[in-house]
């Protein structure tokens, strides 16, 4: 690869896997409406859309508490009960940790170091950090991925911080594009699936939820990539989907076999798939070295259409058959699923990392800038319902729960960056 093609890819890829990554979990939504995995208990970026949120905001409207988060990461909060968790890492200390927030006032509860020491020589910052992935919960234990000694680290918590068992869940060297990493943990009937894609010995494990375990290994080597496994539901059957390395493909959860793949014009991609249950379609979309969004069949991977549209780091979302996203230059879109008609796009600003989420009828997503754009999930045309400004930098998706919405931010640069967690919501009269 020519010095200009790596800036090329350098300046591109905004590793926010979070921020794009993707931590499902398959049980239903407890009574205190959680948010327990990456883009939500529903694993594709849908809300409860029985719940009400508000849709204008800044410093000073609609918000309901506001706490310091130390250190620097992409991850997304997840909500468990009372508690909210967040990743978090201390670039100059080379430490990793687990963070605790009280849901009710943001009061912070307790904070468990993971790692120390060992950091990847070298990540895309300000792009990426040292703390992108997204915890994941099954509702009894905490499951965080950190890059670190070459590889990924798993550990398992319980809720008061206390760590259960930590695993060497696979090697990450990539040979390329060693812009750190992102890829989420899945949990799926009591196994945690971890992806560490790239050329040298990369692949996709699954450990038992209790000891840690390994279950089974898939290979993922054909190329560095920073997309998080997902399992989707069609009818009776769950798959496994898993995009990057030249490929979308679906597995078998339960043992890891490969059932389809189908080859993409991209070779890295960092979004999560999403999927149309009812009509049986899968899509995906990457950007390097083209750029590519294709919807595929859930059956077998057959190719139904295809553009040339790039939603790169952000994953993207579906409702009533239709598929909306926004590509790394902040133009919105909105296509017909099942032939890839495109119904309408508009014009915002980018970049962008965070990924989409579908609350009450609006799509919810911000820029890389901390601008936050509501809209009307439509294909009728593009209808605005809010643009608000919180801090200065915003690469984490929100999390939408209990008619809240918890926010990761960030003001400032350099050292003088700090970054804070939101509680956004209507205030009692």
């Amino acid at each position: 690869m020519s010095d200009n093609s790596q800036r090329v890819l350098g300046s591109t890829l905004f590793l926010l896997l979070c921020c794009s990554a993707y931590t499902p979990v398959l049980h239903a939504q407890s009574k205190t409406q959680d948010w327990p995995v990456w883009r939500g208990p529903n694993r594709n970026g849908v809300a409860n859309q029985d719940q009400e949120f508000v849709t204008d905001w800044s410093e000073s409207k609609n918000i309901l508490w506001k706490a310091k988060v130390p250190g620097r990461g992409h991850a997304s909060p997840i909500i468990v009960g009372d508690k909210i968790f967040l990743a978090t890492a201390y670039d100059s200390q080379e430490r990793q940790t687990v963070l605790c927030y009280s849901r009710k006032d943001g009061k912070k509860l307790w904070e468990t170091e993971i790692n120390k020491g060992n950091f990847a020589e070298k990540i895309f910052l300000p792009n990426n950090t040292h703390a992108s992935p997204t915890i994941s919960s099954d509702n009894k234990s905490i499951f965080v991925v950190f890059n670190n000694n070459e590889s990924a680290q798993l550990a398992a918590l319980d809720m008061d911080g206390k760590i259960l068992w930590r695993k060497k869940a696979g090697i990450f060297r990539p040979k390329y594009y060693k812009f750190g990493y992102g890829a989420s943990p899945l949990v799926y009937n009591g196994m945690v699936i971890v992806s560490s894609e790239c050329e040298q010995e990369g692949t996709m494990k699954a450990f038992d939820v209790k000891d840690g375990k390994e279950i089974w290994s898939a290979a993922r080597d054909k190329a560095t990539s920073y997309s998080s496994p997902v399992v989707a539901k069609f009818g009776d059957k769950e798959i496994l989907l898993m995009c990057g390395g030249k490929e979308v493909c679906a597995y078998n959860p339960k043992n890891g076999k490969k059932l389809w793949s189908t080859e993409t014009i991209w070779s890295v991609s960092c979004g999560t798939p999403v999927w149309d249950a009812k009509r049986g379609i899968v899509f995906v979309s990457g950007g390097y070295p083209r750029n590519q969004t294709l919807a595929v069949s859930a059956k077998d991977g057959k190719v139904l259409w295809t553009n040339r549209v790039k939603c790169y780091e952000q994953s993207m979302v579906v409702h009533n058959g239709y598929l909306y996203g926004m590509d790394d230059r902040g133009i919105t879109y909105c296509w017909d699923g099942k032939d890839g008609t495109e119904k309408w796009k508009h014009r915002l600003k980018g970049p962008v990392s965070s990924s989409p989420i579908l609350a009450g009828g609006n799509i919810y997503i911000a820029n890389q800038r901390g601008t936050h754009y509501v809209f009307k999930a439509t294909p009728e045309k593009f209808e605005s319902v809010a643009e608000n400004q919180l801090g200065e930098s915003h690469f984490a998706t929100p999390a939408f729960c209990d008619n809240k919405i918890y926010a990761r931010v960030a003001t400032g640069s350099n050292r003088n960056r700090k970054e804070y967690l939101y509680c956004i919501g209507k205030k009692s009269e």
